[in-house]
């Protein structure tokens, strides 16, 4: 898959993580397609860095990776004894006291996180396998884009663990509890034409297709003032977490909040 940034100097360049910024536009691409994209404690901190050096001027961050598949998931590697150079392994980790384990696994978070800011959209184009931590990473975005040969799973529970990388929120919120449920204890694939139709997908193209309408996704994006955007983003990243009457006095204050500003009134 050629890369649409590739003429832009990277912000960030390590740990198979790469960080261009073209305007308004930044775009995140996973750069070990060797190994399908495998992740490991050192992608994720370059993830969580990548967040942390986004410009102000960024409205749009377009996740992407290079290769067959976005991400096959953590890599094994994790999963023997030695680990990965200079990191513990997991079987050092469970050792750990819960006071440790949970302030790691918190730390591994990070990178799945700031995906979902209010002043931001992110749209991940996902092509491929993307299992376990690929798949709860383009779960991360608020929009996902995906090629006619996608290929989402969530295996973690097949190997006796849970899926803890953010994933279960979005995913339920997407798919309801019970599909959420089946496709987590079963493991299996799920396409792109059932990622749209349960609502995991925005759209499915061919794979030659998949930057480009990312890329007319994201102008439309920011065809839309940045205040609007924002303000809305938050208004329905809320609304679940809201009751009915409590969302109508979001979206008054929302909107007074906007008029204002239209009309050049201060608070």
């Amino acid at each position: 898959m050629a890369s649409p940034d590739q003429d832009l100097v990277p912000v960030l360049d390590k740990d198979g993580v790469r960080l261009t910024v073209d305007d308004a536009i930044a775009t995140v691409t996973l750069t070990n397609p060797a190994k399908r994209n495998a992740q490991s404690p050192a992608l994720w901190r370059a993830l969580t860095e990548a967040g942390q050096q986004l410009p102000g001027s960024v409205r749009v961050v377009v996740l992407r990776a290079e290769g067959k598949s976005f991400s096959a998931g953590l890599d094994r590697q994790a999963f023997t004894p030695e680990g990965f150079d200079g990191e513990p392994s997991f079987i050092d980790l469970a050792r750990g006291s819960d006071v440790e384990l949970d302030a790691t696994i918190a730390e591994y978070q990070e990178a799945f996180t700031w995906w979902r800011r209010s002043d931001i959209v992110s749209v991940a184009a996902v092509q491929g396998h993307a299992i376990g931590a690929g798949f709860q990473l383009a779960l991360a975005c608020d929009l996902r884009v995906v090629a006619a040969d996608v290929q989402f799973a969530m295996r973690e529970t097949s190997l006796g663990l849970v899926p803890d990388l953010t994933g279960t929120h979005p995913l339920v919120g997407l798919v309801g509890y019970a599909r959420a449920l089946e496709i987590c204890v079963t493991g299996r694939f799920v396409t792109a034409e059932e990622a749209v139709n349960t609502g995991l997908a925005n759209v499915a193209v061919p794979a030659d297709q998949l930057d480009d309408t990312v890329r007319d996704l994201a102008s439309a994006v920011l065809a839309a003032p940045r205040d609007a955007v924002v303000e809305t983003k938050a208004l329905l990243r809320g609304a679940q977490d809201r009751t009915y009457e409590d969302q109508r006095g979001a979206e008054r204050q929302a909107q007074a909040r906007r008029l204002r500003d239209l009309a050049g009134i201060g608070d």
